[in-house]
């Protein structure tokens, strides 16, 4: 375990405590001697994670794509850069870069980058940890709808017992170095992805 990727949101939300959240987490990532890899945004919680691991003594490495530069604007006071062509080509780079992912509270990109990651580990291309930072309770309806796929067997138990979820950073990333990912069953291959 060497990098853990952060998915989350470009605003720092509604209640101060998702901003809090993020900064536990990026000082925890940096305090455990690990690389954050993010969107590179220096603003909402994503700048928060970012500044947090900084401010800790921590690597920084940022993805972004060309289109949200000005947008999200580019945090260029962080370790490393990298500019992507696309959204896809920016999952795709975070995935390769990280040994690990972690979801704060965001709207709906955060959300198809977690899924997109959450269904790659469901497929067997990926074996590492997937969690969720809790933070005041946000993914509870979530969670709450995973048990919902289970119940209407559109969910396989052991896919979801792959999701670890906690609500403060150190127990989380404590996790991380023991996560033992179920065993699956093959039902395609790898070159039917």
């Amino acid at each position: 375990m060497k990098r853990i990727s952060v998915f989350c949101g470009s605003s720092t939300g509604a209640s101060p405590l998702y901003a809090e959240s993020a900064k536990r987490l990026g000082t925890q990532i940096a305090k455990e001697g690990l690389t954050l890899v993010y969107g590179g945004s220096k603003v909402g919680i994503m700048g928060v994670v970012a500044n947090a691991a900084l401010d800790a003594g921590g690597e920084v490495i940022g993805v972004i794509p060309k289109m949200l530069m000005e947008r999200e604007i580019a945090h260029t006071e962080i370790s490393e850069l990298i500019v992507v062509n696309t959204m896809h080509e920016r999952k795709a780079k975070m995935e390769e870069l990280s040994d690990g992912f972690v979801v704060l509270p965001g709207g709906p990109g955060t959300m198809e980058e977690f899924f997109e990651v959450y269904t790659w580990a469901q497929l067997g291309e990926h074996k590492k940890p997937i969690g969720i930072l809790n933070s005041n309770h946000y993914y509870d309806k979530l969670l709450t709808f995973f048990d919902h796929m289970i119940q209407e067997q559109f969910l396989k138990p052991e896919y979801h017992s792959m999701i670890i979820v906690e609500e403060d950073p150190k127990p989380l990333i404590e996790k991380f170095f023991t996560y033992d990912p179920p065993p699956l069953t093959k039902w395609i291959t790898r070159q039917q992805t």
